[in-house]
């Protein structure tokens, strides 16, 4: 088939390339080239980087207005698939290929329609990740869905991790529902039940709240890493919490910490949550580099060492 492809982080990439390699894509829609790094280059998105290296026309663009709709109108494309291009897709737009276009949203509609669906799951100590493919259409999430998937995750992975492995998970599952399509065997059915939404996250969510039980508070830093980040406050400090994990039995015993409070381990720090302890293993003060939690510690001085209450 002919494809039209929107998508501009990493996560569209495994998609993309899966597809081209079993259809003729004419188009990659993706966002305009950003600024990156301290010295604000401006570089192409993921997928206008793997467009460019598969040979494909790529239309960078801010939003799909009339002007990108003409252009992809032009190519004649039975089908659109997007995979986090990042704006929305208008009605014209939708209409425009033969079969409109198919969406990968990364849950198990109709739960966490929206932005960031993964982080808010992980958020909210959800059991389960998963895929789904879906007729798009002008409500946000809501078309029909030909194919969802649950798939193994490590319990302990953080957001990027889990979204890393849905990409390529999820890459699979949409080309099969692209062959279905193109041979007339596809079907989608209604999303049943009520819907959530998963805002986009902010700086604020990545806050630790070492007063939640501790399998919220892991819950919390696994979908908000690693972006927006989890940090803390430790005295007037911003500390960046960048590696966090569950203690061993061995690590954990006759150690009771209040919420916030820090006792050295070998090869981490405890620190205290409304229940059992969490360890950090690896963390970034403000103006500085990342660094082992332990070293950390060892560097603060004696009396906020001895009565720390980070994140209060």
């Amino acid at each position: 088939m002919r494809l039209v492809f929107a998508g501009t982080p990493a996560v569209a990439v495994p998609t993309l390339r899966l597809l081209a390699a079993q259809h003729e894509i004419v188009a990659v829609i993706t966002r305009p080239d950003a600024p990156l790094g301290r010295k604000r280059v401006l570089t192409p998105s993921p997928v206008a980087e793997a467009a460019a290296e598969l040979g494909i026309p790529v239309i960078k663009a801010s939003k799909l207005d009339d002007e990108v709709t003409d252009r992809v109108a032009a190519l004649q494309a039975d089908l659109g698939v997007i995979v986090a291009y990042g704006g929305l897709v208008r009605e014209r737009l939708l209409q425009t290929p033969k079969h409109g276009w198919i969406n990968l949203h990364f849950s198990l509609l109709p739960q966490w329609r929206g932005a960031a669906p993964v982080q808010r799951a992980l958020i909210a100590g959800d059991a389960e990740l998963g895929a789904s493919v879906f007729q798009l259409v002008t409500a946000l999430d809501a078309g029909d869905v030909f194919a969802a998937e649950t798939f193994a995750i490590p319990e302990d992975a953080t957001a990027d991790v889990a979204l890393a492995s849905l990409a390529i998970d999820g890459a699979e599952l949409t080309a099969r529902v692209v062959a279905g399509i193109a041979d007339g065997s596809a079907r989608s059915e209604p999303q049943i039940g009520e819907g959530t939404y998963a805002a986009k996250l902010s700086h604020e969510d990545g806050l630790m709240n070492w007063q939640e039980d501790a399998d919220s508070v892991f819950s919390r830093f696994r979908g908000v890493t690693s972006e927006p980040g989890a940090h803390t406050n430790v005295g007037e400090t911003r500390v960046k919490v960048l590696e966090m994990r569950r203690p061993s039995v061995t690590e954990a015993i006759d150690v009771n910490l209040e919420p916030g409070a820090l006792h050295a381990i070998s090869g981490g720090v405890l620190i205290g949550t409304g229940t059992d302890p969490l360890v950090l293993v690896r963390v970034q003060p403000a103006g500085k580099g990342a660094m082992a939690a332990a070293d950390w510690f060892r560097g603060l001085r004696t009396d906020v060492a001895a009565d720390v209450r980070a994140g209060r």
